[in-house]
């Protein structure tokens, strides 16, 4: 049978055509609802977010991973790159003098633009997680572009700096049951956050000491991060907030 890691067509149309028989289950019959997840910020008694917990309960059986497990002293860290600000390379220094792995989610723009920092996320031991193509909401995707989405770049990612992207985030925090369907039968886990604040605006950035008391103050088990690496601010207090987690305990690894 052909396999998706098989396939080196750059035509769309000719991949999706081919991809398409592979899945015998139509995701038709699911709901295309677009949802904007968020974790929200009421939290319960161990300090992990409501909205974060219920989105597992209810969407985990298509793969999807919002936050880990309760019992696992254990932090996900992960950093969406939508584009470079400057800031990555700084970030690497850090978990490479920390020792700490984590998982960069980029999209194709971004690795075409930064060959060197994909090449060095992967050669010192990081995840590299698919952002998709060209950074669409999933679900306004048609089948048909979303395997084009997801594999288009899978494909460049594999052939230029050989590694396999084996965890989606989607653009936006946007999905319905339709494209978690999708992505779990392309052997994708959906991976979204349990913590994120808003440190993407590059001209409205938080102070250093706002941000490490936003962050280290949300801790929880099972905590899966998210910290978009334009941020100047997370650049500047990355190191510290290691040493916060560490010292309360916590295992630091890519998802």
């Amino acid at each position: 049978m052909l396999k998706r890691g098989d396939l080196l067509f750059k035509n769309t149309k000719l991949l999706a055509a081919l991809l398409v028989p592979l899945f015998a289950v139509s995701a038709g019959a699911l709901s295309d609802q677009k949802i904007g997840y968020g974790q929200g910020v009421i939290t319960d008694g161990a300090n992990r977010p409501i909205g974060a917990v219920q989105a597992q309960e209810q969407y985990g059986k298509y793969g999807a991973e919002f936050i880990g497990s309760a019992d696992e002293k254990r932090i996900y860290l992960t950093f969406d790159e939508g584009y470079e600000n400057g800031c990555t390379a700084d970030i690497l220094n850090i978990l490479k003098e920390k020792g700490v792995s984590a998982t960069f989610y980029i999209t194709y723009d971004y690795a075409l633009r930064n060959p060197e920092l994909v090449k060095r996320m992967a050669q010192e031991g990081h995840g590299i997680g698919n952002h998709t193509y060209s950074h669409p909401s999933l679900p306004s995707c048609s089948d048909n572009e979303f395997y084009g989405e997801v594999v288009r770049l899978e494909q460049y990612v594999r052939d230029n700096f050989g590694v396999l992207t084996r965890t989606l985030r989607p653009p936006m925090g946007e999905f319905s049951e339709r494209t978690l369907y999708l992505a779990d039968k392309l052997g994708y886990k959906t991976v979204f956050w349990s913590f994120a604040y808003a440190d993407w605006q590059t001209d409205a950035q938080p102070s250093p000491s706002e941000a490490y008391k936003r962050i280290t103050e949300a801790t929880h088990n099972g905590e899966i991060c998210l910290l978009h690496a334009v941020s100047r601010t997370n650049t500047v207090i990355l190191a510290d907030v290691i040493d916060y987690w560490r010292a309360a305990g916590y295992e630091i690894c890519s998802i």
